[in-house]
């Protein structure tokens, strides 16, 4: 039997930061994967006409994961929480406090406009900054679903603390998929999978066609489709129109 021990996708330990990632960060992880992404990377780099296809501004590095990667996505998504100078701030308004805000910070310009993300463990903070906005000033606020939030007191602390670690049984599921479809991209047999995944032990009557068997294969499945479409959902995009880029999503 083949040793896959010192392969990229066998140790479920590298995997482990997927467990903290939001649903952008998960979407990014998935797409990057994409034969034909890694294709247009290669040929149009950051073109924003290639990335459109894909629910991007412009074109990200695949060999980047959520770590290090600012994927420039589409508007759309209702965690992306958009800031604005407030022009009539009462006296307990709100302030904009870059350092204030707890996590790992990060500036970039996607494209479009100024992104501000802020992790840590458990939680990814997304904003959007309007032009003229500067730290200290007074800040409203606002989330996609059309419903401005009142700017006054602790609003922004309160939108903050809206960010919640994902469910621990949901982001494992994430991570499987994860490392079942890198284990398949690589030519992996199912049983090889469930060996990466749970283990030589657990993989033992695999030949009994039980419950791992058929668990295995819905993972390989589910990263197979998120990777090929699906991570659309995850993003919070509309799904892949029907036209020429369909073929392409279900092309090996």
């Amino acid at each position: 039997m083949v040793d896959h021990s010192a392969e990229p996708w066998y140790p479920t330990a590298a995997y482990l930061y997927v467990l903290h990632l939001d649903g952008l960060a998960l979407a990014w992880e998935f797409l990057r994967r994409h034969p034909d992404y890694r294709l247009d990377w290669l040929r149009h780099h950051r073109r924003s006409q290639a990335a459109h296809r894909w629910g991007l501004r412009l074109l990200e590095d695949p060999a980047l994961d959520a770590r290090d990667a600012h994927p420039a996505w589409l508007p759309g998504h209702a965690a992306v929480v958009q800031l604005y100078p407030d022009a009539d701030p009462s006296q307990d308004a709100a302030t904009f406090a870059f350092w204030r805000i707890p996590g790992h910070k990060q500036l970039l310009h996607d494209g479009k406009g100024l992104a501000l993300i802020a992790r840590s463990p458990g939680h990814c903070l997304r904003f959007a900054l309007a032009p003229g906005l500067e730290d200290g000033m007074a800040v409203a606020y606002a989330q996609r679903s059309g419903t401005a939030a009142p700017a006054r007191g602790r609003a922004l602390h309160g939108a903050l603390a809206a960010a919640k670690p994902r469910p621990t049984p949901t982001a494992l599921l994430e991570l499987h998929s994860l490392q079942a479809l890198d284990a398949t991209l690589a030519g992996a047999s199912l049983r090889e999978v469930a060996e990466g995944l749970f283990g030589v032990d657990a993989a033992a009557d695999w030949y009994s066609d039980g419950g791992l068997r058929s668990k295995v294969r819905r993972l390989v499945r589910r990263g197979d489709a998120l990777m090929r479409g699906g991570y659309r959902r995850l993003a919070q995009l509309p799904p892949l129109e029907k036209g020429r880029f369909e073929d392409d999503s279900k092309r090996p």
